[in-house]
């Protein structure tokens, strides 16, 4: 079984990047299962943590738990034309202590949305930046951008757009593609 961890750059518990994370998760073929990966309750990254051997039960739960996730995908909104702060600290509790990164050689997916037109644009690429240093393998085509999220959920948080779960689905294929080719 191949273990995708879902990482949300929102905490809000009725986010447009939860239920479209939702929508994607049940996207993956047999043999893939997607899970959230709760980021909301780690400290701000301080490297003195690690130096001084006095490393939060947070930090040391969500390494483990990433250590066990074969690939990471990351749906995001966009804050101030950036990376939500929760989600930049994840990567940066992960990538330490230097030379122990969780995430070196993931392979990994982005999707941005937003309830404007320009779909999380920036933060789509912001994260993108992190990713390569980070190493790990990124979906580069397509992208995914989901703009006027609102107008593509039912009232159960459903996509309504059948053109949109089309897109998404080959935004899996190509996801499950590139992890299998880092499996091999």
């Amino acid at each position: 079984m191949t273990k995708i961890g879902i990482l949300l750059g929102s905490l809000r518990k009725e986010s447009f990047s939860r239920k479209i994370a939702s929508n994607v998760a049940a996207l993956f073929p047999e043999g893939y299962e997607a899970e959230f990966v709760e980021i909301g309750k780690l400290a701000l990254y301080n490297q003195d943590f690690d130096d001084e051997n006095n490393v939060p039960e947070e930090y040391i739960s969500f390494r483990n738990k990433m250590k066990e996730i074969d690939a990471v995908l990351f749906v995001t909104p966009e804050y101030n034309r950036s990376v939500p702060a929760v989600l930049k600290n994840a990567l940066d509790v992960g990538s330490r202590p230097y030379g122990a990164s969780v995430w070196n050689g993931k392979p990994s997916a982005i999707i941005s949305q937003s309830p404007g037109n320009l779909s999380g644009f920036g933060a789509n690429h912001h994260l993108r930046q992190s990713l390569v240093f980070l190493n790990m393998p990124l979906v580069q085509q397509p992208e995914a951008y989901i703009g006027n999220v609102v107008g593509l959920l039912d009232e159960k948080g459903k996509i309504k757009d059948e053109r949109t779960v089309q897109f998404l689905q080959t935004f899996v294929d190509a996801f499950v593609d590139l992890i299998r080719k880092h499996q091999a």
